[in-house]
């Protein structure tokens, strides 16, 4: 492969983290131009961690499409999260913005009761906020680090299950955001894969549990998709080969990923339960 073929982005950086989707060129894809929607979600409502742009943007937007009303999470990034409130109404639902930290389990609470407050029910839960910190040694992660990664990316999925949980009825579902790493491992990412590998334990575990309600408990763990933590975390010349070294070398668009999260949100998926789904670029990876 010559070196103009590993070249998948033009190099950028951001020094803010996790990132602003309004930086980065060219923009994610958050929806296809031909997606054909089914009314899948009517009536249903839903949350979405970490909803204000990459992946999380592209759930809500196709959640909209599909007739459901969204309450989407986000850390502090109010710009792209006013351009996602605005790409759901814009679909004909009702679209709820809520700033946070879910490594807090106060503000988990507050946010789970502000939606129900809002639209009257909660049907869908998607854990998806996450951060993550490359370091070439595992002796760079730092404490501070590690737990702040943790934090974010494994207990806030636990924080926002506990709080969905006593408003979640019977054809409820839970999905949760992993990733290929923890599947494939990763040198530079150490602390972020391993809480992805958390992650796949709890959507099995949960999943055994809420079995019995009839809630369904899922995850879908993406390959490399080009969303706002990209830029705002890798050097431009790794930004510029991103994806090049999956069988379909490119990488993915939240777009490509947002129709699992819909599968797996609708009835169309009724027969699974603690499984993931793998938009990865075409890498075989076991489970």
């Amino acid at each position: 492969m010559s070196e103009d073929q590993t070249k998948t982005l033009p190099p950028q950086e951001q020094d803010t983290r996790p990132g602003i989707e309004a930086e980065m060129t060219p923009p994610p894809v958050y929806i296809k131009p031909d997606y054909l929607a089914a009314g899948k979600l009517r009536g249903k409502v839903a949350v979405i961690t970490g909803g204000d742009s990459g992946i999380g943007r592209a759930v809500a937007v196709h959640f909209a499409r599909e007739g459901a009303d969204v309450a989407i999470v986000y850390l502090d990034e109010t710009e792209d999260a006013q351009k996602t409130k605005k790409l759901v109404e814009d679909a004909g639902q009702r679209c709820l913005t809520i700033a946070g930290d879910v490594g807090d389990p106060q503000f988990c609470q507050e946010a789970v009761q502000q939606t129900v407050d809002a639209f009257g029910r909660l049907d869908i839960v998607v854990n998806n906020a996450a951060e993550q910190h490359p370091q070439p040694s595992l002796t760079d992660i730092s404490p501070e680090q590690l737990e702040k990664t943790f934090r974010t990316n494994i207990f806030g999925y636990f924080y926002m299950a506990q709080a969905a949980l006593p408003h979640l009825g019977e054809g409820a579902t839970i999905i949760n955001t992993s990733s290929v790493t923890d599947y494939k491992g990763s040198p530079q990412l150490l602390d972020y894969s391993s809480t992805k590998g958390a992650i796949v334990a709890f959507t099995r575990s949960l999943s055994m549990q809420l079995i019995e309600k009839g809630i369904r408990v899922n995850g879908v763990a993406p390959g490399p998709i080009w969303t706002p933590l990209i830029p705002s975390t890798f050097p431009p010349d790794k930004v510029e080969t991103f994806g090049a070294d999956v069988p379909m070398g490119r990488p993915g668009q939240p777009a490509e990923v947002a129709t699992c999260f819909v599968f797996l949100a609708s009835d169309d998926s009724s027969y699974l339960s603690g499984q993931f789904l793998h938009p990865n670029g075409g890498e075989i990876v076991n489970g």
